[in-house]
Formats: C-alpha cells, structure tokens, sequence
C-alpha cells in the first residue's frame, strides 16, 4: 500500500500484479479494504494490473472532515476518471462495490472514454437516502438490530473491531473475517477522532454527501460491456436493486452469489472469472 498525490488530493492505492497489464480500478466503498485480497489476488492471476484505492476522507487518502464533504459524488466520479489516466492509457475496467458502485456508475457514465467496462458489486442505482418505489428498501429488521446498539468507544481499537464485527453478524457476514478487517481500517485511519473512525469503519460520509443529479435514467445509456454482482442475501442493498441496474444497463450480466454484502472468499475466483470475462 503507498499514496498518489495527484494536484492536491492524495489517495491511498494499493498495486497487484504487472503494471504494463490491462488496468482493473477498484473504486473503495469506502476504503479499499472492501475489497477483499483473494479477489485482488485472483483478478492479477487473471493477466489484469489492479488498482485498489481509498475514496477522500478514508483510509489514507486526503482526510479533512467526514461531517461536511466539500466534495460531491461527480467529484468522486472524476478522481476515478483521473486515476485511471494516471496508471494506464487504455480505457480502464471499472469496478465498484457498495458506496463505490454508485461512484463507478457515475464515473461510467460522466467520463465515458476513461473505462471500457463496468463492475458493480453489492449496489444501488440511486443515492442513499429514499429509494424509488420500485426498489427494495434496507430491511427494516436488520437495519433496526444494527443500529439500535450503542456506539463504541472510537478510541479504543478492541471495541471499534468487536463493534464492527457484530455488525457483520447481524447482516450475515462473517464476524471472523469482519474483525480481521476493522483492525486493518482502525490502524490505516489517519485520526482516532469518532466523525473520522465513522466515516472509515461505518462509510457515515455519504449522508452526507452531494449525490445530485440523479443518474438512474442514464444508465440505458451505458455502451461498455457491465457485470453486476449481488448477494441474494443482502439486507442493506437486497438484491432487487442489483436487480434492476442489470435491467437497465444494456445486455449487463447478473451473477448472484449465495452470499450477503461482503464477497466471501470461497467466491473470489468465481467473482474474478465472471469479471475477467468481460
């Protein structure tokens, strides 16, 4: 892991496999440890130069205040336009998972010669906040148990990891894994301060973020060959959400996995194989 300053921000990246390969950018949601290693690992035995990289305000790229973004989800869109040119010449494939996924499915769409294809994983095709009528909304049980918790000490690391962990749990990730990776966050956090440990751990920033205009009604518009990947067991994005954006976006391909929000390991190949293929 290293950073890039490119004008005045500076992103956190991370580099798998041979630099002069076709380039894989992986848009964080938030920090680039959503993206799991075996994926990373398994898309660089794929013949691909991947990109992991940290969205501003996480991880180790530019952190100023979480609380009040002075960026808006286009810019977001924009910073993976400009890392994509920065490492390689070629349109670039684009991926996003989560919050990232809205990122990649603006970048897409505003920066149309920077990606030649399009991965989104675990996402949406509208902002947080109110979804449209035909989406499934959080589910209201689960989203209830997450959190009517207390919050953690956000200083203390042990309960930041244990926090986030039960988190997992309750979504139907695995706590185990879940844990290992909090501890990796918590020690990459530039500042123990809560708003700051939030917006790494919990991706808090996007509410409050600018995620105008709309770009749903767009996405007919996407040319570049699309995979959309979604767990049938996903709570906070159910799956008629990725659902729809393989609807909506020309001849996309929909790959369910038996899964929740996180990529299990035991997927990695599959993931990578069925992103490789496009």
């Amino acid at each position: 892991m290293t950073t890039i300053d490119i004008t005045d921000i500076t992103y956190g990246v991370e580099h798998f496999g041979d630099a002069a390969a076709p380039l894989i950018l992986l848009v964080g949601g938030t920090t680039m440890l959503s993206w799991p290693d075996a994926l990373c690992a398994a898309l660089a035995r794929g013949g691909r130069h991947v990109v992991r990289y940290d969205l501003r305000d996480s991880g180790k790229s530019s952190t100023v205040d979480p609380q009040a973004p002075a960026y808006t989800l286009r810019d977001l869109a924009a910073d993976a336009a400009t890392l994509a040119h920065e490492f390689d010449d070629r349109p670039a494939h684009l991926a996003g998972i989560g919050v990232g996924g809205m990122v990649a499915q603006v970048a897409a769409l505003d920066h149309p010669s920077a990606f030649g294809a399009l991965t989104l994983i675990g996402t949406r095709p509208v902002a947080p906040g109110p979804v449209d009528a035909d989406l499934p909304e959080h589910d209201a049980a689960t989203m209830q148990r997450m959190f009517s918790r207390p919050m953690p000490d956000w200083s203390d690391r042990a309960a930041v990891q244990e926090f986030i962990a039960t988190s997992a749990g309750i979504l139907g990730d695995d706590p185990a894994a879940a844990h290992v990776t909090a501890g990796r966050i918590w020690d990459r956090t530039p500042s123990t301060e809560p708003a700051v440990q939030m917006a790494n751990q919990m991706r808090t920033v996007f509410s409050k973020l600018d995620c105008t205009p709309r770009w749903r009604e767009r996405l007919p518009h996407l040319t570049i060959p699309t995979l959309v990947v979604h767990g049938r067991r996903d709570p906070f994005f159910p799956l008629g959400n990725g659902e729809a954006i393989a609807r909506e976006i020309p001849d996309a391909r929909l790959l369910v996995l038996d899964a929740s929000t996180a990529i299990p390991d035991a997927a990695a190949d599959q993931v990578a194989a069925a992103t490789l293929a496009l």
